[in-house]
């Protein structure tokens, strides 16, 4: 009878002995739970990091792959060297670059990215130059769609497009998309750099865009002048090549 008359009372205590148990397992569950929350978040946050910088360097290796395909391309390049910096507020564009006289860099050299053409030297330093842009007001650079031989000039605009103005007037055949590349004509750039492709057809030619934009362009080549002998006989005065030739 005693132990009958105590069994009520030590259920109602090992319940609540339980209970007191489960509800303080809850709380140091929930504990638990946030800091392993905590602690997920954390090493989700260093994934993202090291996210980025496999990105960045995938974009590094590209680049670096690219400039490696400039070393290989059928003209040896004369040096190459990086776009440091450009004019933003002038009315002319002009690049600057990491290599100078000291790397054999002369001015009228051609100027190439691996998207295409991006200029021409216009002066050199040391150890820097300033690069002539295709978009400046004072470019002009013979072209031919690639497709064919319809022959224009690549002339620079304000806006940092071209212009296109065929040499042979009539009815225009130019068409949106169609790529255009230099003709080597004029002997200064090679032929068959990737220069621009058409946006918009207008009565004389057309409106285009660069290939390579010198403000995404990071490594480029820097060429000989494809005919020297041709630049220099358009430098020399008429008169004087006139009193040679007799």
């Amino acid at each position: 009878m005693a132990v009958d008359a105590t069994s009520s009372a030590g259920e109602a205590g090992a319940s609540a002995r339980t209970g007191g148990r489960n509800f303080f397992e809850a709380i140091a569950g929930y504990y638990r739970a946030g800091s392993r929350n905590a602690a997920l978040e954390r090493e989700m946050q260093v994934a993202r990091v090291k996210l980025v910088e496999a990105q960045a360097i995938a974009q590094e290796n590209k680049r670096l792959k690219a400039a490696l395909a400039l070393s290989e391309s059928e003209v040896e390049p004369v040096a190459l060297g990086r776009l440091i910096g450009s004019t933003s507020s002038s009315t002319r564009r002009f690049a600057y670059m990491s290599s100078g006289s000291a790397d054999g860099v002369k001015p009228e050299m051609p100027v190439v990215s691996p998207m295409g053409l991006v200029g021409r030297v216009f002066e050199t330093g040391r150890h820097s130059a300033r690069v002539l842009l295709l978009t400046d007001s004072e470019s002009m650079v013979p072209v031919r769609r690639a497709t064919d031989d319809v022959v224009a000039f690549a002339e620079g605009r304000p806006d940092g497009s071209l212009r296109l103005r065929l040499i042979n007037l009539g009815i225009n055949p130019l068409k949106k998309g169609d790529v255009f590349v230099t003709s080597g004509a004029g002997g200064l750039f090679r032929p068959n750099i990737p220069v621009a492709v058409v946006e918009e057809p207008n009565k004389d030619g057309a409106i285009a865009r660069l290939l390579s934009n010198p403000a995404a362009t990071d490594f480029v080549s820097i060429e000989p002048v494809w005919k020297p002998e041709a630049v220099e006989l358009l430098r020399t005065p008429p008169e004087k090549s006139l009193a040679e030739s007799e």
